[in-house]
């Protein structure tokens, strides 16, 4: 399992389609929202198969990760927890980025929470799924 940087934004696309319009149910007006040319890409391969991906934003002090996902066959296998540490490696390499926040489907809460991450505000709804915001200080 290797986790890289990519301009490959045509499969880390891909990826989410097949998980979040095909599995959950998002409609592509939502997947879709035009920020992917300004964002940072990480792709998540077993062997030479492309199976998760996570989207990085930058805001001044505030570093987002979003559209994180793993296909159903490599769930599991640590693989997102994966991801999510070396989306925090990449935000630890720009200076200003202090703060790194993310929308957790309400059921990934845990997970996140292993990880570092706080719940705050109230839980929300994105593309008819529950969420709740997250944080971590860096």
């Amino acid at each position: 399992m290797r986790i890289e940087v990519t301009r490959d934004i045509a499969t880390c696309q891909h990826l989410r389609r097949v998980v979040f319009i095909e599995e959950q149910g998002v409609s592509e007006t939502d997947e879709l929202d035009g920020l992917d040319d300004t964002a940072i890409h990480l792709l998540a391969f077993a062997g030479d198969r492309p199976v998760g991906t996570a989207r990085l934003l930058v805001k001044g002090a505030k570093g987002k990760i979003g559209r994180v996902c793993v296909l159903p066959q490599a769930r599991g296998s640590g693989l997102g927890a994966a991801l999510i540490r070396r989306a925090l490696e990449e935000f630890r390499k720009i200076p200003s980025v202090t703060q790194v926040t993310l929308g957790a489907q309400t059921h990934a809460t845990g997970f996140y929470a292993a990880l570092g991450f706080r719940a705050v505000g109230e839980e929300f709804m994105d593309a008819g799924i529950p969420h709740h915001e997250m944080i971590l200080d860096l």
